[in-house]
């Protein structure tokens, strides 16, 4: 179905909107890729929190014109598919883990930090630990001084209770000897 001159612009106006915000743009070619196969990708990508969309090249072109995303035109030719995200590796993740698992979702480039990427570089951003793993790593980090601290406390206050139990219970064995 054709877009009118308003549809395309309105798509162009999302796709810009989408850019601005992005740190990476990783384009797949989708080829004779099925309807479910299509949906459970997309259902990934939104778990991620990554924007993907099937669109028009020229469409395409136009959104990232003027952006870092600039030299990724080029790559633009045939049916793409456009994953783009804030997170830095959320989008190479998405794409290509799921291009494991189907091979005809083919990764053809990327854009990250204003560099364009080949398929190999998109494999390497993908292998980076994504930002909510970083994020449970560092409170992991920050914690284990705070727990071994805390165990330490603990420990010291357990020796020095069982230190002064035996004194208790020996001072108490000579009155009970006294009085009787």
């Amino acid at each position: 179905m054709s877009l009118n001159l308003e549809d395309k612009k309105a798509v162009v106006a999302e796709i810009t909107a989408e850019v601005a915000k992005a740190q990476t743009v990783i384009i797949a070619e989708y080829r004779g890729i099925g309807v479910a196969s299509m949906t459970t990708l997309r259902k990934q990508a939104r778990e991620s929190g990554v924007y993907l969309r099937v669109l028009k090249n020229t469409l395409a072109r136009r959104a990232v014109a003027g952006t870092p995303f600039a030299e990724l035109a080029d790559q633009m030719v045939g049916p793409l598919v456009y994953g783009i995200s804030e997170d830095p590796v959320a989008a190479a993740k998405v794409l290509n883990t799921f291009s494991k698992k189907d091979e005809k979702i083919v990764i053809k480039a990327g854009s990250y930090d204003g560099k364009v990427m080949n398929a190999a570089e998109v494999a390497v951003l993908a292998s980076i630990p994504g930002r909510e793993e970083l994020l449970s790593k560092l409170l992991y980090v920050m914690q284990a001084p705070m727990a071994g601290f805390a165990r330490g406390l603990a420990a010291l206050a357990e020796k020095k209770s069982e230190g002064v139990a035996a004194p208790v219970e020996a001072a108490e064995a000579p009155a009970e000897e006294a009085t009787a």
